[in-house]
């Protein structure tokens, strides 16, 4: 196994352990493989939940760019939401898992097929 690998399996882990949901293997290693090398950097990987322009990244690079959304007030909702879920004492909220449960959230798994 690789790098990438280990990290679907971490990744998967967080869905099961910190977020309470059965990961979709398929949907959550199209969701890593569209994070691109990011994965790979201890900054890059992870999502400042309580940093305002990391989640504005969030909304406008995935949400609205990559997932084509139209900006409104939900998207920052959804990704608090999702935030909340995963836990915003959870020091390290890696990128794959919010992209994945927010891919998730407004049921658009078709962005990756």
């Amino acid at each position: 196994m690789g790098k990438r690998d280990d990290l679907i399996a971490q990744y998967a882990d967080d869905l099961k352990n910190k977020c309470g949901m059965t990961p979709d293997m398929d949907l959550l290693t199209k969701v890593t493989k569209g994070c691109g090398p990011a994965i790979y950097n201890a900054d890059a990987s992870t999502v400042a939940g309580s940093q305002p322009d990391e989640l504005e990244t969030v909304k406008n690079n995935f949400l609205i760019k990559k997932l084509g959304l139209p900006d409104s007030p939900e998207l920052m909702d959804a990704i608090n939401k999702v935030i909340e879920i995963y836990g915003k004492s959870e020091r390290n909220k890696y990128r794959a898992v919010i992209y994945y449960m927010l891919t998730k959230h407004f049921g658009k798994e078709a962005v990756y097929s």
